[in-house]
């Protein structure tokens, strides 16, 4: 009976690993994208800047959510080291993601507004697109660990249903 204590233990400890892998992969995916939020409307916009090095990454990514959604209401631009637009979105559903591309070293912006009148909290976010390959490897790796240890407490499981049917 100790023996299958030890090896429950042993596997749970594993789902533990499996999710601390996780967290730290959505740390490391996220470390250089920057977050903001507020109220929009036609007196007030969010705005949320980045510094984002061309040498780095040739790509950067935007993404805007709104809490209140109203249709044709809410505009976002992303706007370069020179203050020029190079995007300008109508936000056409809660949420929305884009890639655009860095065209030099500096201080990007994204530049939520509202043509109405009436406040709508909105989130924002901007930075560097994340690197594809760190993320799959890390993302694969908890998934793996998860599953050996969740599988394995399952099999333990049925093992120690099985053992105590043939003592009764």
């Amino acid at each position: 009976m100790q023996k299958s204590g030890l090896v429950i233990v042993i596997f749970g400890l594993l789902i533990v690993v499996g999710l601390a892998v996780s967290v730290i992969e959505n740390q490391i995916t996220l470390e250089a994208i920057n977050q903001g939020n507020g109220k929009v409307s036609t007196v007030e916009t969010v705005t949320v800047s980045v510094d984002i090095d061309k040498e780095i990454t040739q790509m950067g990514i935007f993404a805007v959510q709104i809490m209140e959604f109203k249709e044709n209401t809410i505009s976002a631009k992303i706007l370069d080291p020179s203050n020029l637009e190079i995007i300008s979105e109508k936000i056409n559903k809660e949420t929305v993601e884009k890639e655009f591309e860095i065209f030099e070293t500096g201080t990007y912006q994204l530049v939520i507004e509202s043509s109405n009148d009436d406040e709508i909290y909105v989130t924002g976010a901007i930075g560097p697109l994340p690197d594809a390959d760190k993320k799959l490897i890390l993302s694969s790796l908890s998934l793996i660990i998860l599953i050996i240890g969740m599988a394995g407490l399952a099999v333990t499981g049925l093992y120690g249903i099985k053992n105590r049917k043939k003592s009764v």
